[in-house]
């Protein structure tokens, strides 16, 4: 039986994306470093105490949906169809993901985080995260010490092909082609005749 959140935590809710959302908005209209936490208050509308109750720091308003995304990562692996491999039920995860499916979208974003290096480190800290709990996904559903070798590299290539595959023409083709080298190892491309 699925419950429905009470009018407290939908307001709650409600608040934290009107936060991110104005936060979002005011980065890509001036900038992440000319945007205060004041700037992004008022914008949404709430106090700054509001905003820290919801956010730990400025870079956690650019990726509000950071503990999602892991959920979502880890419930692929752990939640496949019964007699689906465990790099299937990946591939299907990254070709169903907003990162790939609205890539256009996200070209504003991307730039943004490219340009400002505190998002970068940000970032990437949060890919690290994300990263060790799929590993440990993966590794207990193989039966396996937590931190084989094999399963950090599995999980670390699959974080990967978001920005491996941005900017190619055709993005669910590219990302075939990464699971297709993951899975089937790496053979060197043929040379063009000039």
């Amino acid at each position: 039986m699925t419950t429905v959140p009470g009018r407290r935590e939908r307001k709650k809710a409600a608040t934290r994306q009107s936060i991110a959302d104005a936060a979002l908005r005011l980065f890509l209209e001036r900038g992440y470093d000319q945007v205060g936490i004041r700037d992004i208050a008022e914008a949404a509308d709430v106090s700054t105490t509001t905003l820290f109750k919801h956010f730990p720091g400025k870079e956690a308003l650019v990726f509000d949906q950071a503990d999602e995304r892991e959920a979502y990562l880890v419930s692929a692996v752990r939640e496949r169809p019964e007699g689906q491999g465990i790099l299937d039920a990946l591939r299907e995860h990254v070709l169903a993901s907003k990162l790939i499916r609205e890539q256009e979208e996200f070209a504003e974003f991307t730039a943004l985080i490219d340009a400002t290096p505190a998002l970068r480190d940000y970032s990437e800290r949060m890919w690290a995260r994300h990263a060790d709990a799929l590993a440990a996904a993966i590794a207990d559903e193989l039966g396996v010490e937590p931190d084989n070798l094999a399963c950090a590299t599995l999980a670390r290539f699959v974080l990967q092909i978001p920005t491996i595959v941005r900017g190619r023409p055709d993005l669910p083709a590219a990302v075939e082609q990464v699971f297709a080298l993951i899975e089937h190892g790496w053979h060197p491309p043929t040379r063009r005749n000039v």
